[in-house]
């Protein structure tokens, strides 16, 4: 999906401004689901570009990659060795893993490292206190890959609640 090899965009700059405390009511909205190996919720490096690569192209070939404007990669951690990795698509894709999720999702807005995960986490799970609300389920959208968020000035990473 991405050549770091030229100094091209290869994440376009994310607007937080329509996730950030905002509130998403999806019907059957589709994704395709990989998984991805960590070490203690780490996503190990060499695996990630592997992974997510091997998502999008078949998204590509399916003709059902959405545009980078529609474009949601969640990641969802069940266990400390292991993430689930879920990307929008605008139709189910042969030869992939197709899922819907249909629900409320409540989402918010961070910008800082990755490492930072745990802290966010804590402070969006105030926040849903604060409205009442319970998470049946934590993802996280890593919005940009680490060399686009250096040259943006900006890690924004978005944390999902399905409520």
């Amino acid at each position: 999906m991405t050549d770091h090899s030229h100094d091209t965009e290869c994440c376009p700059a994310f607007d937080p401004a329509p996730w950030d405390y905002v509130t998403h009511e999806w019907v059957d909205k589709p994704f395709i689901k990989d998984y991805l190996a960590q070490f203690f919720h780490m996503p190990l490096p060499w695996m990630m570009g592997k992974v997510i690569g091997r998502m999008w192209k078949k998204a590509q070939d399916a003709g059902a990659a959405t545009e980078m404007k529609d474009f949601i990669l969640l990641a969802y951690d069940p266990s400390p060795w292991k993430s689930e990795l879920l990307m929008t698509v605008t139709k189910e894709v042969p030869g992939a893993e197709n899922v819907k999720l249909t629900g409320t999702f409540m989402s918010k807005v961070f910008d800082g490292p990755y490492s930072h995960v745990p802290k966010y986490l804590n402070e969006f799970r105030r926040y849903l206190v604060l409205k009442e609300k319970t998470a049946k389920k934590y993802y996280f959208y890593f919005t940009t890959c680490p060399k686009c968020a250096k040259k943006y000035g900006h890690n924004y990473i978005v944390a999902f609640a399905e409520v």
